[in-house]
């Protein structure tokens, strides 16, 4: 299982592995519950891999901020996405101390903690994500 094909879908909780696709439809299965829907090309789909967060300086890929959160937390879940604004907010200083602040909302930090814990729940390999991280920044080089 890797991020690209891993979606995460507007107006759906959670995440979604893609199992089959037709000419105008997703088959996805919630990784949560291995419910298995359509996702139709109405819908607004995001890969997991393709999603960026905003920081003064650049945009740092989510694979980046997951493997910091996995490397901080042990490879173990992190602290809940149900837990008070502030609470949020502070975890996530931590994790990227540098995130644009204006652009990055509560919500955004929510959904990123809640991926991550669905990831872990679900024994994602997050070591591939690093071999990743690496290449990517080589080839920036």
């Amino acid at each position: 299982m890797t991020l690209d094909k891993l979606i995460v879908v507007a107006g759906k909780p959670g995440i979604f592995k893609i199992t089959s696709q037709g000419k105008s439809r997703l088959i996805v299965e919630s990784l949560e519950n291995n419910k298995k829907m359509p996702i139709h090309n109405i819908h607004a789909v995001s890969t997991l891999n393709d999603i960026v967060i905003y920081t003064d300086d650049e945009e740092v890929p989510l694979r980046t901020v997951f493997t910091t959160i996995y490397k901080k937390e042990s490879g173990k879940s992190t602290i809940s996405h149900k837990e008070k604004k502030d609470v949020l907010i502070d975890f996530f200083t931590v994790i990227l101390p540098n995130y644009d602040t204006e652009r990055v909302y509560p919500n955004n930090i929510k959904k990123i903690i809640q991926w991550y814990n669905i990831l872990v729940n679900v024994k994602f390999d997050f070591s591939s994500l690093d071999k990743l991280n690496k290449l990517n920044s080589e080839e920036e080089e």
